[in-house]
């Protein structure tokens, strides 16, 4: 019996391979550089109004893609999902033109090579440095949206960059939604699997530890996040 839930394992853990492969992001040849969930202050702006003084704390999900070399690239893509909100999906996406124009607007001291490293480090300084470094998120209702990197300096804030994005197709949304929904439920199968075994193995060996196990409650354990 145990050995059938390890092959119903190993089968399981096939599929749930072959779902990361189906990643929508990846479908025209780029390759994850960076995927981490970052600290954003989330900001909502009404036509040409000022956007809200203070936003809501929200961890968004920040994927860094390059086509080409990470030397050299082709283009360099950012989306940002939330664990929150299935329907929230927004990108920003650069080739070397489009970088030379941000480069000159913003006065940026770096090469089109160096940009998705520059975005690692600013995120990263988002999380290891909350109270000095923010990420500020502004959304528009036609579905354009602002993300400012700004610093604490004590005296002022100042910018650092500033990159505009763009709401997803809501084609491109619902190829992400099943493609998180498929995940989800491959791990589920694949611990599913996993915790059959462990009871098929722990039956055959001592079966009033299994009467115990089932009978005590789950300990739930609090995530840190942002670490």
């Amino acid at each position: 019996m145990a050995g059938q839930v390890a092959d119903s394992l190993e089968r399981t853990g096939l599929d749930a391979s072959s779902f990361e492969e189906m990643d929508p992001s990846l479908a025209e040849g780029h390759h994850i550089f960076y995927e981490r969930e970052v600290p954003f202050e989330l900001r909502s702006a009404e036509g040409s109004e000022a956007p809200q003084e203070v936003g809501a704390l929200e961890a968004i999900k920040v994927k860094i893609l390059i086509h080409g070399d990470d030397s050299n690239p082709t283009s360099v893509r950012c989306e940002l999902s939330s664990e929150t909100n299935l329907f929230y999906y927004y990108y920003h996406e650069l080739d070397e033109a489009g970088f030379r124009h941000l480069q000159e607007g913003q006065k940026l001291m770096v090469d089109f090579s160096e940009y998705a490293a520059v975005l690692l480090r600013m995120l990263n300084h988002c999380i290891k440095e909350p109270h000095s470094h923010l990420a500020v998120f502004v959304m528009h209702r036609d579905g354009s949206a602002r993300l400012d990197f700004i610093q604490n300096m004590e005296y002022k804030f100042v910018e650092l960059l500033s990159c505009n994005f763009q709401a997803c197709s809501e084609e491109l949304v619902r190829q992400q939604i099943t493609y998180r929904y498929n995940v989800v439920k491959s791990r589920l199968a694949l611990m599913q699997a996993r915790l059959a075994d462990v009871n098929a193995l722990v039956k055959i060996k001592n079966p009033s530890l299994l009467l115990q196990l089932q009978r005590a409650p789950p300990r739930v354990t609090q995530q840190r996040r942002f670490t």
